[in-house]
């Protein structure tokens, strides 16, 4: 388990709970908009290394004050102790949200199966069939949406949530995204903010963040399509 880092509290990232957030080191993505560039690329970037029995003992000297923990990343699902690490914090009595890209339909599935994650927000990039141009030259967009129809049919929590980042997010994209998950508990749209972020190039040359009107404009088609819909 290769961990980069840990919050020991939070009251925005488990909705409803106060939680504390696990950061994975590692993502098999290469988003430009990424504000966790520190994680992307491997534990040897990380400054704060941090052992499963570490973090464990943590949550155990901490579960009477924590509702939640979550799995984020990087993207957890390429650790090899995912499942491992889920159920020593199930075992705790704490329930477990994990962030993902959807990139690992297997592994989600078999989480899933197995009653390891209680709550799952993935994020939607772009258009799955976009992914290629903008998030990773070889990805195909099947395993993208079989993870929609898992997280959709699996009875847990979930949310879908997508940063508004332009060019990569357009009104084309989130209609055809909102094509894929008609009928979704809830979809967030998210604010970019240009700041630290793995590839500043990629916006230096034009206009990348939605303003409030156009945020409210997505957000009402959004809500045509989906039971709710949230701006963050």
């Amino acid at each position: 388990m290769q961990i980069g880092g840990i919050q020991k509290s939070s009251l925005i990232d488990y909705p409803g709970k106060v939680s504390s957030v696990i950061f994975c080191s590692g993502c098999n993505f290469d988003c430009p908009y990424c504000h966790n560039p520190d994680l992307v690329g491997g534990q040897s970037a990380c400054p704060d290394k941090l052992d499963l029995n570490e973090i464990t003992g943590f949550f155990d000297q901490r579960r009477n004050f924590l509702d939640g923990v979550v799995v984020s990343g990087g993207e957890p699902t390429l650790q090899p102790d995912l499942a491992d690490l889920c159920r020593k914090i199930k075992t705790l009595g704490l329930p477990v949200k994990l962030d993902t890209n959807g990139s690992r339909p297997r592994v989600l599935q078999y989480l899933l199966e197995e009653n390891l994650v209680d709550y799952v927000a993935m994020d939607l990039k772009t258009d799955p069939v976009l992914y290629r141009s903008f998030i990773k030259s070889d990805c195909r967009p099947d395993p993208i949406v079989d993870s929609i129809e898992l997280i959709m049919e699996s009875g847990v929590g979930y949310e879908f949530r997508t940063t508004c980042v332009k060019p990569i997010v357009t009104l084309r994209t989130i209609e055809n995204i909102l094509q894929l998950i008609a009928g979704a508990r809830l979809y967030a749209l998210q604010r970019f903010r240009n700041g630290e972020v793995l590839h500043p190039e990629f916006f230096k040359n034009g206009q990348c963040e939605y303003s409030a009107e156009e945020m409210l404009e997505l957000k009402t088609m959004a809500e045509q399509k989906v039971d709710e819909c949230i701006v963050r």
